[in-house]
């Protein structure tokens, strides 16, 4: 669904229950997706990273904990005439949004990215300090994005935001693309590549709906990017343009290495512009993300009933879990809310047994005759085995502490088993402190082991760190040293330099 010009372009059809979608005009689809996933034949291949035990097909989940915000969450300041398509980032004690708004206020006239944060996914969302929410990301005349800036998925790797995003020249303009933004704090963005688009329609078809290629949701898992999207002109896609297809890199600008989701698996082929030949859901507008619990994708896209998440294995060879439902009224795509590489967020009461799913979603059409309100749905995944393996309890639990087999503490830190001598250490740097020792951990070698007074050391600009046999491992807290009874000796930047790293504490 989009707004264009004060002009709204929706073709729907109505089949019984079962809504068919709708035609897509200019920057974000003006479409009213409803056709639930679609089935797939053929074996995925690619790289699997770790072996992982072999998985049962479509497993039943149950959900419990239904929530819904009590009204509208975010939204731009007066005058802005809609509010859709947002990517939530949830970081640490914040919640990030950036969705598709206009503000008149920033030039040329089209749509606008906007940004809000708040403490909690119920709002309200506001700019920084407390301001009304910011435009950070507008057209961009004389470009493929000259127009309109929408549709918005963010993820932050290495330090590095990544926003992925449809551009139109006009309104009028005949087939969307998809470009690339990169901000160090979320909200200056520098386009990439030029300014150009990363992902363009691919032309295998030629169909009424002409919005093209756009609406991209991204994940960052094991050393690749995850592309999904909508390409109305895609061989795969439905006979309105309805379906989303897969690329892959390593490449965040998706310029080398790329890698497209066909019946024979993910196999490199030359650029972006490679024949859509299978699309993993019928859906408009939808979402992705990994759930580290589940040991699988997860992609969100509205159904009669509200949003249906559908799940896919690592290769997307088949579909582990049935799909569950999130329900409650919905006008537009779904945002889920992901952590800052695009995966589920960890239950903090029960990390290894419960998943939350949680969405903001636009609920109504506005007196623009455009999706807003935006609003906040969620449930919880019960009954999960997230933590039967090493490797699925090592992601899960990351930043967990709990007591190790010899009465001191061990903490997760990006995949590796730290312990340490004093338990108030621990319970600074933890996320939480269980009760209870997982007992997979006890197959997980010990990566470090701070004990008490371990040197430290402290650079200008660099902060202070522990050494750890030879290796330095930076600290986010003076503090965290002091509780260790450590000694800081200073450095400068180059001797900080120097030491091999160790993961950030």
């Amino acid at each position: 669904m989009a707004m264009r010009g004060g002009r709204w372009r929706l073709v729907g059809v109505l089949f019984t229950a079962v809504l068919a979608v709708a035609g897509l005009a200019g920057c974000s689809g003006d479409a009213l997706p409803e056709a639930e996933g679609a089935g797939h034949a053929g074996g995925i291949g690619g790289d699997r990273g770790d072996p992982v035990p072999p998985q049962p097909v479509d497993i039943p989940l149950t959900t419990d904990a239904g929530r819904a915000s009590g009204g509208v969450v975010a939204a731009g300041a007066p005058g802005a005439p809609y509010n859709y398509g947002p990517t939530v980032m949830v970081d640490g004690d914040r919640t990030r949004v950036w969705w598709c708004s206009q503000y008149p206020s920033a030039p040329p006239p089209g749509d606008d990215i906007l940004y809000g944060e708040s403490a909690a996914l119920d709002g309200p969302f506001a700019g920084p300090g407390g301001a009304a929410p910011v435009a950070v990301l507008s057209g961009n005349p004389g470009h493929f994005d000259g127009q309109h800036t929408c549709d918005p998925s963010v993820i932050r790797v290495d330090g590095t935001y990544y926003l992925y995003y449809t551009g139109a020249a006009g309104d009028h303009a005949l087939g969307n693309s998809i470009g690339l933004a990169t901000s160090r704090d979320g909200i200056t963005w520098t386009r990439a590549d030029g300014g150009n688009p990363i992902v363009a329609p691919a032309g295998d078809v030629h169909r009424d709906n002409t919005y093209g290629a756009g609406q991209p949701a991204v994940v960052y898992l094991d050393g690749w990017f995850y592309l999904m999207f909508t390409d109305t002109t895609g061989g795969a896609a439905g006979w309105n343009g309805a379906g989303q297809f897969l690329v892959r890199s390593k490449d965040p600008a998706f310029a080398t290495g790329v890698q497209s989701l066909g019946d024979n698996g993910f196999t490199p082929v030359p650029s972006t512009a490679t024949p859509r030949t299978r699309s993993v859901v019928d859906a408009f507008s939808a979402d992705l993300m990994w759930v580290d619990a589940l040991n699988a994708f997860a992609i969100a896209h509205e159904t009669q009933d509200g949003t249906t998440i559908t799940f896919y294995n690592r290769d997307f060879t088949f579909t582990p879990y049935r799909p569950v439902v999130v329900p409650g009224p919905w006008e537009e795509g779904p945002g889920l809310a992901r952590g800052p590489a695009g995966h589920a967020p960890v239950s903090v009461a029960d990390p290894c047994g419960r998943v939350p799913v949680d969405i903001l979603r636009a609920t109504v059409i506005g007196q623009a005759n455009a999706p807003t309100d935006l609003r906040h749905f969620g449930v919880d995944i019960t009954g999960v085995s997230g933590c039967a393996t090493r490797a699925q309890a090592l992601a899960v639990l990351n930043g967990f502490a709990m007591p190790s087999p010899v009465r001191t503490m061990d903490l997760v830190v990006e995949g590796r088993l730290v312990r340490f001598d004093r338990r108030s250490v621990a319970e600074r740097l933890a996320r939480k402190v269980l009760d209870r020792r997982i007992d997979v951990l006890d197959e997980v070698p010990v990566a470090g082991h701070i004990s008490s007074g371990t040197p430290a050391v402290e650079a200008p600009g660099y902060g202070v760190g522990l050494i750890v046999d030879g290796r330095l491992w930076p600290v986010g807290s003076a503090d965290v040293v002091a509780l260790n009874g450590s000694t800081v000796e200073p450095i400068t930047a180059a001797q900080w330099l120097g030491y091999p790293m160790g993961p950030a504490l």
